[in-house]
């Protein structure tokens, strides 16, 4: 199973990364002033990621693929990183739908 991992920035901002089981990172937050934001962007991954309309594929200025996970507000929530092919990308989506809805949290913050 996977699972959310809660860390802090250097800068003093939360983020979260959604682990596939191989530990793989599959999907990064931006930074959140405070862990209550922070938590509140994992529920929304939770919410949102069984959607696959959620999901915007992107191709970065590089040509490889990558695709962020959207709110139903527009926002971004998760970013994944960058695929070799679509393959791959879609291989990663996949994985998130599966892992992040009953995935923990685990908090690195303390």
């Amino acid at each position: 199973m996977g699972k959310f991992v809660i860390t802090t920035r250097k800068n003093g901002e939360f983020q979260f990364n959604l682990k596939a089981t191989n530990g793989q990172v599959i999907l990064t937050s931006e930074g959140y002033k405070t862990k209550a934001s922070c938590l509140n962007g994992v529920e929304s991954v939770k919410k949102n990621c069984k959607e696959e309309k959620r999901f915007d594929k992107k191709v970065a200025s590089n040509g490889k693929p990558y695709f962020n996970l959207m709110a139903n507000n527009g926002q971004i929530i998760g970013s994944s990183q960058m695929y070799a092919n679509v393959v791959n990308m879609n291989n990663g989506i996949a994985s998130v739908m599966k892992n992040a809805p009953e995935a923990p949290i685990v908090d690195q913050t303390v």
